[in-house]
């Protein structure tokens, strides 16, 4: 793989569509104690992304429903987006920021879809977080409201540290 010779500002929306996707699967971006095949968080998801209905599978059990579904579901289109392999395809930051503001607003959860409800007894069986290892665990929220995209001024990085 070769890499490209100077970083733009399209290799940053790439980027944050990496972000995006491990806040919406909880998983990494590299991960190489995942079966064959999913090692590549950004490969593995590709094709759940592009269809409405196998999109919830990248969701992270770990939320067990407490996510507004069009909120995931815009998302994870975003994701789609920023992630193109099309330089030219990828949106502007700015774009990006304006796609992301409605999201926390919404409040059609998906633990009230049966379809989702489906999707969760077919992953997890009747008690996910004993299941899973997780009881006890603060609970993740797929919610940008903490996130520096989400604020009405410019995000500014903390100064370093001397």
């Amino acid at each position: 793989m070769q890499l490209p010779s100077h970083l733009t500002s399209k290799s940053d929306v790439y980027s944050f569509g990496v972000v995006l996707l491990k806040m919406i699967t909880g998983r990494r971006s590299m991960d190489k104690n995942r079966p064959n095949g999913e090692h590549n968080l950004v490969e593995w998801a590709r094709p759940y992304l592009g269809e409405r209905r196998r999109f919830y599978k990248l969701i992270d059990p770990r939320l067990e429903g407490r996510f507004s579904k069009r909120g995931a579901h815009k998302a994870a289109q975003l994701a789609t987006l920023c992630l193109s392999r099309d330089l030219k395809a990828r949106p502007l930051m700015s774009e990006v920021h304006e796609a992301l503001k409605p999201l926390p607003t919404l409040k059609d959860m998906a633990c009230a879809s049966p379809y989702f409800q489906a999707i969760q007894s077919e992953r997890t069986g009747s008690n996910s977080s004993s299941r899973n290892g997780l009881k006890g665990q603060p609970m993740r929220s797929l919610s940008i409201l903490n996130s520096p995209y989400h604020l009405n001024q410019p995000y500014r990085s903390p100064k370093p540290v001397q």
